[in-house]
């Protein structure tokens, strides 16, 4: 049984955290779904990722190609990983449900802490998913580096 995992930005923006949580995720062997709402919003992530450091590429596409399943991160606004990922990382409010969580290693939800609307969205994601009994944590960068502030469930 996976866990979700919450990361209230607050000091980075989502295309500066993103690609350290991707290579995290990958160094874990794992292959990702990042599942936004938006393709415009999703292009533009795919646009940040490909202006990347040389010594940090990380190798992506957006869903609706021929080569989905061969993506080690695919980002999509669809439920389904024709890519067989592992991890999903929600981005902009994008939903999870508790047997995602429960079926794969990891969820990341990804907010924006400067978003009224974003921050009350993860809440309620956070009510849901640790009602139905998945495991949570919840992590902030307000000090100025990743600290686990809470944790339920599991």
């Amino acid at each position: 049984m996976g866990a979700a995992y919450f990361y209230h930005l607050t000091r980075n923006p989502l295309e500066a955290t993103l690609p350290v949580l991707l290579t995290k995720a990958l160094g874990a062997g794992w292959r990702v779904a990042v599942r936004g709402t938006d393709p415009g919003r999703l292009g533009w992530l795919d646009e940040k990722l490909w202006l990347g450091p040389d010594d940090g590429f990380l190798p992506h596409g957006l869903a609706g190609g021929a080569h989905d399943a061969d993506q080690p991160v695919l980002l999509t606004t669809g439920a389904e990983a024709p890519n067989g990922a592992r991890c999903v990382m929600s981005v902009d409010g994008a939903s999870v449900t508790a047997e995602e969580v429960a079926t794969l290693e990891r969820v990341c939800i990804l907010f924006d802490g400067t978003d009224p609307q974003a921050v009350e969205a993860a809440r309620g994601q956070w009510r849901a998913l640790t009602s139905a009994g998945c495991a949570a944590q919840y992590w902030s960068e307000e000090s100025g580096r990743w600290e686990k502030k809470a944790e339920a469930g599991g």
